[in-house]
């Protein structure tokens, strides 16, 4: 049985490739039964990864609220009356003795976001001095800091960070009903300036904004036909978080949001599908169902920026009763 994509075939053999997917196409793959959907996304799990390794990152918010955009999911945005409070940006030797306990406990990648629209130039040689810090306790380096220029992101790669991420949220169709003060567009400029920097892309999306199963499924088409898939997917559930416009919305459906999962697995075969916000209202067997479909990578604390994550406590506990265990650094 073929789980795979058939390639575009050429007289020179060098240059098949696959297609770029389709909507069409990937509905159909959403829309398979169940257990043949997970079959398939296992399947393929499995050729690229060690389905029983789970990649373990840690988030820190480096500088908190006040965020001049409208995200209509996000508590730090100053549009918002979430009551949280804006922060300057932390400390230098702060963010690397926090990055320091979470190598400690296991983490193989230290994540930094930081509440901007675009980082300024006089917080730059701060960030930079992070990267570096981090660095040098032999960890990877992930931040979000919002929009880069090329000038920027490649500074962030001089001082070796390894990953950037910048989810596009939803579909580009939808992008407007969430956010008003950027467009979809500048979205993906960023990102092409993040791979011309030769930095690794960290982009995902949060479902359960009151968009349709059409624009979950854009939004990976989306990703996956990036000139490179993502080497890391978040897939984050909402968090409703009072005082914000989507304070009251609708959770999705335990069933289709694994559908989301397994669909990002299958479409994006290589990349390390990142199960993140939204585990605390999910239950042990929601989170196996997710791994099982292909999720290969949890943020690990008790907080991922200002939201609660599940502690670390009951993360050991789940992967023991499901037979995880955690990444490697040399095994990604």
């Amino acid at each position: 049985m073929n789980l795979g994509r058939s390639p575009n075939l050429t007289s020179d053999p060098l240059a098949w490739a696959l297609p770029p997917w389709v909507r069409a196409e990937a509905q159909a793959v959403y829309d398979l039964p169940f257990n043949d959907l997970l079959f398939r996304a296992q399947s393929i799990h499995r050729e690229n990864f060690d389905p029983n390794r789970v990649q373990l990152s840690r988030l820190l918010s480096i500088k908190t609220g006040g965020c001049p955009e409208d995200c209509g999911y996000c508590s730090q945005s100053a549009h918002h009356q979430s009551g949280l409070k804006a922060s300057k940006l932390m400390e230098v030797e702060r963010v690397i003795t926090e990055a320091r306990k979470a190598r400690d406990a296991g983490a193989t990648r230290y994540c930094m976001g930081a509440a901007w629209r675009s980082p300024k130039e006089r917080d730059m040689d701060a960030v930079v001095a992070m990267v570096e810090g981090v660095k040098a306790l032999g960890m990877e380096t992930c931040m979000t800091l919002g929009m880069l220029d090329l000038d920027q992101a490649q500074r962030l790669k001089q001082a070796g960070l390894d990953y950037y991420n910048h989810n596009i949220d939803t579909s580009e169709r939808y992008y407007s009903e969430i956010i008003s003060t950027r467009m979809f567009a500048d979205r993906l400029e960023t990102l092409g300036h993040v791979r011309d920097s030769g930095i690794k892309i960290c982009c995902g999306g949060i479902v359960g904004m009151g968009e349709e199963k059409a624009d979950r499924i854009d939004m990976l088409v989306t990703l996956a036909n990036l000139p490179e898939p993502p080497d890391s997917v978040p897939i984050n559930m909402l968090i409703p978080i009072e005082g914000t416009p989507l304070g009251e919305a609708e959770p999705i459906e335990p069933i289709e949001f694994v559908r989301t999962i397994a669909l990002a697995r299958i479409m994006m075969p290589k990349s390390h599908v990142r199960l993140s916000a939204g585990r605390t209202a999910m239950s042990d067997e929601m989170q196996a169902l997710c791994f099982f479909a292909g999720a290969n990578s949890i943020f690990v604390g008790d907080t991922l920026l200002t939201a609660e994550n599940p502690g670390e406590d009951k993360d050991s506990a789940l992967f023991r009763r499901l037979g995880i265990k955690p990444m490697d650094r040399e095994a990604r």
